[in-house]
């Protein structure tokens, strides 16, 4: 596995997300308890925000998480990921 060179950023995370989403308030939370910062887009208030979430992912439901261009999955797919000592890698630059 490759490491990124020294003080290189890591790869900005994207969340996708709605209102009314239990699962998006929880991968929120797990975000910020790791210290770390995201974009968030709000597929409930911009119509081509989610048909470019379901391209990018390949499916409907929210959360959608990216961390640079690799697709996470959903906040199970992400606590799974981190479970299994994956997710924090994925940041530094390794693979999933």
């Amino acid at each position: 596995m490759n490491s990124p060179a020294p003080g290189a950023p890591s790869p900005e995370i994207t969340v996708y997300t709605s209102a009314i989403c239990g699962y998006c308030v929880a991968a929120k939370q797990f975000l910020k308890s790791q210290g770390l910062e995201w974009n968030e887009v709000r597929i409930d208030l911009d119509a081509a925000a989610r048909e470019h979430m379901m391209a990018r992912a390949r499916r409907t439901s929210v959360p959608q998480i990216f961390v640079g261009e690799t697709h996470v999955g959903g906040y199970d797919d992400m606590m799974a990921l981190h479970r299994k000592g994956g997710f924090l890698p994925l940041l530094e630059g390794g693979a999933q």
